[in-house]
């Protein structure tokens, strides 16, 4: 009998001034840990999280980057945005630190129905 759930991670805030951010990544991690697969989503803010060389010294927080470029060594590489979020902000999948599925609204519905799990932050 398997126990294994498909989870999805949804992430929608920016990456600094609060610990949304940092909480839906420990949470991926952990999920990962014991196995389970996750997939991460990033909606509305929460695309500034995928951006490289954030320098987040000068608000004396620690750099989500690392945190983020240590998702594939826990085997979550099934990594999507929001193409509006994305374009809104003026942001592509060359502006990310890791690869990147762009997904439009139906997509993005397809993707929450294939989870057992989805966790939103």
């Amino acid at each position: 009998m398997s126990t294994r759930k498909r989870f999805l991670v949804i992430s929608r805030r920016p990456p600094y001034g609060s610990s949304h951010a940092r909480d839906a990544l420990d949470t991926a991690l952990t999920t990962a840990v014991f196995e389970q697969p996750v997939s991460m989503l990033f909606l509305d803010d929460g695309v500034y999280q995928l951006l490289q060389a954030q320098q987040p010294g000068g608000i004396q927080q620690k750099n989500l980057g690392a945190t983020l470029s240590a998702l594939p060594m826990y085997d979550i590489d099934q990594l999507y945005a929001c193409s509006d979020a994305m374009q809104s902000r003026n942001l592509g999948v060359d502006d990310c630190l890791l690869p990147v599925q762009l997904l439009d609204t139906d997509a993005i519905a397809q993707l929450i129905r294939t989870h057992d799990v989805v966790l939103s932050f």
